[in-house]
């Protein structure tokens, strides 16, 4: 729970009160400013654990990091104009914006500030900036303000907010008791102990699919190619190299999915033969033989079962959409992504995409160009909502 300078902070001590009277267990990080307000010693008293504010203080100095890993949810209520400026441009000068930027945790900001601060542009930017981030604000109430003056920008109510909190993880569970498969990343083909065949993809955004899964409340293995991409800690995670490794990783306990995410770029060819040593460069020309590698998607939809749902991914420069259902329907997929490289901003190495979803009942999403966070989103969302149909 994080508060910060604002008349609104007594608003919290009531919330503090209902999250404990709930079975939460709350530890309070207070700025300098919430301190004018509220005393520590209140939030102390009620969350029964010490109010955090220094940074610097020899207790917290490397706690920002355990703090952000410990809590299934932080809050920031009341949220000032000030630090939801200093969050959307990454500031860290006090521990709780340190707690902050080190949080794994979905991060809920309830605002409380002035009409007038509030419909400010740069205040409004802030938000969006926030938002894209993956941040939850709380809606704000329309009333008597500090000021004086009546309007938009006061805080929710803390009933309102535990009402908030509760949906929102109700919301995030959606598939509690499910198993998914997500592969991502590109694979390498061996040519020589030296050199190899691959490809531009990042795995970002495959790591993005198989997190959002988890946040949904599914019980996610990701199968990642060689990549930096780091998942979510609770995901399991297994690291290959070659497309014959991954298929092997994907078939092993294929039956056991309920949902299974094709998002790797796996090499379409593989060397025939792989020299044992570095092949010297002798000629101007060099031949290389190439064969097939399995198709991991194909098999997976000779395989899936009716409760299973298969997605898989186009990556298309030409016929789009066409060659989207095409495959589609060829490999026997419940859902079909497609990203097309005439999209600027979308594809390998970049923060964005566009896609267009196809299911197999004929179904068509469209969507516009996003975050990888927000594509992920929305993939995991079409893919429940394909499920409950």
């Amino acid at each position: 729970m994080g508060i910060t300078g604002s008349i609104a902070a007594y608003k919290s001590v009531f919330f503090v009160r209902l999250l404990v009277k709930a079975g939460a267990e709350v530890k309070v990080i207070m700025t300098k400013g919430a301190k004018d307000f509220v005393t520590p010693l209140t939030f102390s008293t009620l969350s029964k654990n010490n109010v955090l504010s220094d940074l610097f203080d020899e207790e917290t100095w490397a706690n920002h990091v355990l703090l952000g890993r410990w809590a299934d949810a932080m809050v920031i209520a009341p949220a000032s104009c000030n630090t939801i400026a200093k969050m959307a441009n990454g500031l860290c000068d006090n521990l709780l914006l340190a707690v902050y930027l080190s949080s794994k945790a979905p991060v809920l900001i309830a605002p409380a500030m002035d009409e007038d601060m509030w419909q400010h542009p740069a205040t409004q930017k802030n938000i969006d900036i926030l938002n894209r981030n993956g941040d939850a604000f709380l809606p704000v109430n329309k009333g008597e303000l500090a000021s004086g003056f009546t309007g938009e920008g006061r805080m929710a109510e803390p009933e309102e907010m535990i009402k908030y909190l509760q949906d929102f993880f109700e919301k995030k569970k959606n598939l509690k008791g499910k198993k998914a498969l997500v592969t991502a990343g590109p694979t390498y083909e061996a040519i020589d102990p030296v050199r190899f065949i691959s490809n531009h993809s990042s795995g970002k955004m495959g790591v993005a699919i198989a997190d959002e899964l988890y946040k949904q409340g599914a019980d996610v293995n990701l199968v990642l190619g060689p990549s930096a991409i780091k998942p979510e800690s609770g995901i399991k995670l297994e690291r290959v190299t070659s497309a014959e490794q991954m298929y092997n990783a994907c078939m092993r306990k294929f039956s056991t999915y309920d949902i299974v995410v094709m998002a790797a770029a796996v090499a379409d060819y593989t060397p025939r033969t792989i020299s044992n040593k570095k092949i010297k460069k002798k000629s101007e020309e060099f031949s290389l033989e190439l064969k097939k590698t399995k198709d991991i998607l194909s098999e997976a939809g000779k395989r899936k079962s009716e409760k299973q749902t298969l997605v898989g991914f186009a990556l298309e420069t030409n016929d789009e959409k066409e060659n989207a259902i095409k495959k589609l329907k060829q490999k026997n997929a419940d859902l079909i992504i497609l990203n097309s490289m005439n999209d600027k901003g979308a594809g390998f190495g970049v923060e964005t995409n566009r896609i267009t979803i196809f299911d197999k009942n004929r179904k068509e999403y469209k969507f516009s160009m996003k975050t990888k966070k927000e594509v992920a989103q929305d993939i995991v969302n079409t893919i429940i909502k394909y499920r409950n149909e």
